[in-house]
């Protein structure tokens, strides 16, 4: 099966982190890199992140998750690795997410953000594209475990056809 990778750059929220847990174990995302400050299933001293443990529903012991602190060294051993960088971020260079140019046959990352910051310019730079979801009403943004679903589902879909 081909590689998908999910990224979290510094998202607060370790309920968010669950969630994104069980969606990641939903879709079979290869690997979740959870990078700078993002929480993660067992913190430093060994202890059980119970937030997280209780969104996730066990998905953080059936996904395979490492923590990598310098998301761009993450990105620059991934690229290496021929994986093609996704980042999900409003900037004006993106493109809709349902007209971006994600090849089916490449292992891929998606690169998500903080909550209220999102993916930083120096990372969407980086990227292979940059995705954004069209926004039809008054707010500009959709919960990053939300957006993290939409994505990749529409990526799940590509594979299908």
């Amino acid at each position: 099966m081909l590689q998908k990778f999910v990224i979290l750059h510094n998202v607060r929220s370790s309920h968010n982190v669950g969630a994104i847990f069980r969606t990641a174990d939903a879709v079979g995302i290869t690997k979740i890199y959870l990078c700078g400050y993002t929480p993660t299933p067992i913190d430093r001293f060994g202890r059980k992140n119970e937030k997280l443990a209780k969104t996730a529903l066990g998905s953080n012991a059936t996904v395979p998750w490492e923590h990598a602190p310098d998301t761009a060294v993450l990105l620059s051993m991934l690229r290496s690795n021929g994986t093609f960088l996704v980042a999900v971020e409003q900037t004006p260079q993106s493109v809709s997410l349902f007209s971006a140019p994600i090849p089916a046959s490449q292992p891929t990352a998606f690169i998500f953000g903080n909550e209220i910051e999102g993916v930083p310019l120096e990372l969407c730079a980086v990227a292979d594209c940059v995705v954004e979801l069209p926004m039809l009403g008054t707010k500009e943004s959709l919960n990053v475990a939300v957006t993290v679903g939409v994505v990749l589902y529409h990526d799940l879909q590509i594979l299908d056809n």
